[in-house]
Parts: structure tokens; sequence; C-alpha cells
């Protein structure tokens, strides 16, 4: 603590982003972001058949139950929900989504 004491009192936003850090709550936050945003995105039908995994790189990647669920949202839906997400998720870099069919 003595190292501390000559710089005076110390920014809250500071000791709360170490905090944050040290406790991993930031990747709890933002992995609640992207649920919160695709449960918007996705609607009440597929968000009963897909959960997501996380953001990787810009890529947001999604489980999916079975495998011809997988193949209609990549052929036929990926760009408009790609494009719905960059809308509800601003400040957060989605470069593409991409499906896994996952053993539920």
């Amino acid at each position: 603590m003595a190292a501390n004491d000559n710089r005076g009192p110390e920014n809250i936003a500071d000791i709360l982003g170490r905090l944050f850090t040290s406790r991993g709550w930031g990747r709890k936050n933002e992995r609640l972001q992207l649920e919160s945003a695709w449960a918007d995105v996705a609607g009440a039908e597929l968000l009963k058949s897909t959960r997501v995994l996380g953001l990787k790189r810009g890529v947001l990647e999604v489980d999916v139950r079975n495998a011809v669920l997988m193949s209609e949202l990549t052929q036929f839906h990926k760009r408009g929900l790609l494009a719905k997400l960059r809308k509800v998720l601003v400040g957060v870099t989605l470069t593409d989504i991409k499906f896994r069919a996952g053993a539920w």
C-alpha cells in the first residue's frame, strides 16, 4: 500500500476495471450481452433450438439443435441475422456467424 500512498486516491473506474478483470465479470457481462442480442434477433422459436457459445475474433458461434436447422440458418437466414445483430451490438466487431450442430 505504501507505493500507492504517494499517488493519492485512485479513480473508481480503474479500481472497478481491475476488479471486473480479476473476477472474470467482464466476460460474463459480454456473454450476457451476446445472449440478449441473440434472443432479440433470433426470436422465440429459434431461441428454443439455439444457444450462443461465444464470440471469437469477431465470429459469433451459435450451437444449433440439429443439422437440418443449421443448414437452413446458414443458407437462408445468416445474412439477415448478421445484419440485425450488428445493429443491436453497437461497438462490437461482428464479422460472421458460425453455426455448429450441437449435442443437446
